[in-house]
């Protein structure tokens, strides 16, 4: 007697599953933004400028970026569960480091520290979402993912502020720790690599399935052969960078200065771009699934948000009402680098599905690691010795000149898109090239 076919898994329960890693990956931007709501007590207490401050933050992103490859290859061979789990470990006993620190060494060491752990959340939420989700919901469940983060961004603006003014940022610090060692525990109870473990039929074919005795490195090279993978790992590193920065960095300062706007009410634009960015993932993910094509949406969002930044960097004094819409429609558009991931899982093989996210994930925060302190050394090196008690104060044209850097990459990826080949929605397993 034959045995019956399983069935997929439900919905609530691939989203629960799922949803565990999202929390991980809303823990990592949380902790991402943080010293953008917070440079005033960080420049005080550290007695640092805007480049030593640029460096602190970007702490998160030289450990984050460098370990995107091996976070793909860990999770193609030790599955999702056991790399989430260490992640969050790790990523409760840096926010604990960051927050106890009263050195920049320390603050630094810590930040590294999270930057490294939350690194693993996305590639493997990816990796869960290709065996627990029917593949004609990959790019949803992508945009579903950035939006998670968003909020994890957003909750790092006007809120964190507010309880920083309250408690103090240190004691914030620390709660968001225990959170942290909470969701490491639930993630080992409730998270599985596959539904076959829960007695259900995977949504990922068996092609997806590692080659047995694949070396590493053969892997690496393999994805790393596809001319989109490398042409979409600069491309997206542009993309993203205006928001990482902006966003997550010298936003804040920059509304406060020139706009005359409180550090609260900078905050909150700076969460609405955010928020405007996590919203723009889904829909993106939707339309270039609807019009079964990758190139046209994401070709729009990258000139319309260089369209929005030049407006924004190069003309002093726009109204604010303006300047919000502005904000919003840039932060909407730019949620299309989330295809970023699809281009390059369609253009790979399935088997290597973690290593090519890794990769491409890899890319999208080269832009924030590279240019966050980038823009603080020219600040520094334009700054007119103009002071807010402890904190410098930065003019226009400093900022501009800062800013520049990103209108330059924005432009470049938007030239190279052209020699992307469109994958119209379809995954491929092609020959390298």
């Amino acid at each position: 007697m034959s045995r019956p076919p399983l069935l997929p898994p439900p919905l609530p329960l691939a989203f629960l599953v799922w949803g565990l890693g999202a929390a991980l990956y809303f823990i990592g931007f949380f902790q991402r933004v943080t010293p953008a709501v917070i440079t005033r007590e960080l420049m005080t207490e550290f007695a640092i400028g805007a480049a030593a401050l640029g460096n602190l933050s970007a702490f998160y992103f030289y450990s984050y970026v460098g370990m995107q490859i091996p976070t793909g290859l860990l999770v193609d061979r030790w599955g999702p569960r056991r790399v989430l789990t260490m992640g969050a470990g790790i990523a409760g006993l840096g926010a604990a480091v960051f927050a106890l620190s009263t050195s920049y060494a320390g603050a630094g060491f810590g930040r590294l520290l999270i930057g490294a752990s939350v690194g693993v959340a996305f590639v493997a939420m990816l990796k869960l979402a290709a065996h627990w989700f029917a593949p004609t919901r990959f790019a949803m469940i992508s945009g579903l993912a950035l939006l998670t983060g968003m909020l994890g961004a957003v909750g790092a603006g006007a809120p964190l502020r507010l309880a920083a003014d309250a408690f103090g940022w240190r004691p914030v610090m620390l709660g968001g720790c225990a959170l942290t060692a909470l969701l490491c525990l639930l993630i080992w109870w409730l998270v599985r690599d596959d539904p076959v473990e829960k007695g259900y039929r995977s949504h990922a074919p068996l092609a997806a399935a590692p080659v047995a005795g694949a070396s590493v490195m053969a892997g690496l090279r393999e994805v790393l052969g596809f001319r989109n993978v490398r042409l979409m790992f600069f491309i997206a590193g542009g993309f993203s960078a205006p928001i990482l920065v902006f966003g997550g960095l010298w936003g804040v300062p920059f509304l406060v200065t020139h706009y005359g706007v409180s550090t609260a009410h900078a905050a909150l634009m700076t969460s609405g771009l955010l928020l405007a960015w996590g919203l723009g993932g889904p829909v993106c993910g939707a339309l270039s699934d609807r019009i079964g094509r990758r190139k046209p949406v994401y070709a729009a969002g990258l000139a319309i948000s260089f369209t929005g930044w030049s407006l924004i960097w190069l003309v002093p004094g726009l109204p604010l009402g303006l300047l919000y819409l502005v904000l919003f429609i840039i932060g909407i558009v730019s949620g299309g680098v989330i295809l970023t991931f699809s281009v390059c899982k369609e253009s790979t093989p399935l088997r290597l599905a973690g290593t090519t996210s890794g990769i491409a994930n890899m890319g999208n925060m080269m832009g924030g690691m590279l240019l966050q302190p980038a823009v603080g050394w020219v600040l520094d090196r334009m700054w007119s010795g103009q002071m807010a008690g402890a904190a410098r104060i930065y003019d226009f044209a400093a900022y501009r000149a800062g800013f520049a850097l990103m209108l330059v990459w924005l432009l470049a990826g938007l030239l190279m898109l052209v020699f992307v080949r469109e994958t119209h929605c379809r995954q491929a397993d092609p020959p390298p090239g």
